[in-house]
């Protein structure tokens, strides 16, 4: 998957190697090309992000043709370090960088949303599911981060969705909240749902109704 997957731009390149200084989790570029394939499929015009950090997702919806991403982050300096990035790379006029809590943010945007990115707080991703929904256009995409690996216990997740309701500790909140979520899009009529295995493995919703 590794060697059949995209290359970084220079900028990306730089984007990696600060991410590793900093030991900052970003998708990779496995992960970033679903996300430019994604942003390609569906035409988008515009694409939320529930958590930004410093753009390198924003980046490759970009380079799939997405005419506008909306950048959240709560950090401004990160959020200042995405602009720093993506104007290099000559992309940031096609963003917004809206620094603050994404849950209050997307109330300010009207949508229609092409794909929606969740990849902030995990105990916050039901919300973004449901901020985000109304405004997403049938056939459009949410995308979720972090459903295999990250800050999860995956086999106890696993176990959950196969159907041991106490397989997650009660203490471990991102497991619970990455399962609930699982739970909820897998079994939203609205949504078709697929997990791939790339990255840290997305959760891929089509809006079917």
């Amino acid at each position: 998957m590794r060697a059949a997957g995209p290359e970084h731009t220079p900028v990306q390149e730089r984007m990696a190697e600060f991410a590793a200084e900093h030991r900052f989790p970003n998708i990779g570029p496995e992960a970033g090309g679903v996300l430019r394939t994604l942003a390609r499929l569906t035409g988008a015009g515009t694409v939320f992000e529930f958590g930004s950090g410093f753009g390198y997702s924003a980046s490759w919806f970009l380079r799939g043709g997405a005419d506008h991403v909306v950048l959240t982050e709560l950090d401004d300096d990160e959020l200042d370090q995405g602009r720093e990035f993506l104007a290099d790379a000559g992309l940031a006029d096609r963003c917004s960088f809206e620094g603050g809590d994404a849950l209050d943010t997307v109330d300010r945007y009207d949508g229609p949303f092409d794909v929606v990115l969740v990849d902030h707080h995990k105990e916050g991703y039901c919300d973004a599911l449901e901020a985000a929904t109304p405004k997403l256009r049938e056939g459009g995409v949410v995308v979720a981060d972090n459903v295999m690996r990250g800050p999860i216990d995956f086999d106890a997740v696993l176990a959950h969705l196969e159907g041991e309701p106490e397989a997650i500790d009660a203490d471990d909140e991102p497991s619970r909240a990455i399962a609930d979520y699982l739970d909820t899009v897998c079994h939203d009529d609205r949504f078709e749902t697929v997990a791939l295995p790339v990255g840290s493995g997305l959760a891929v919703s089509t809006k079917v109704a």
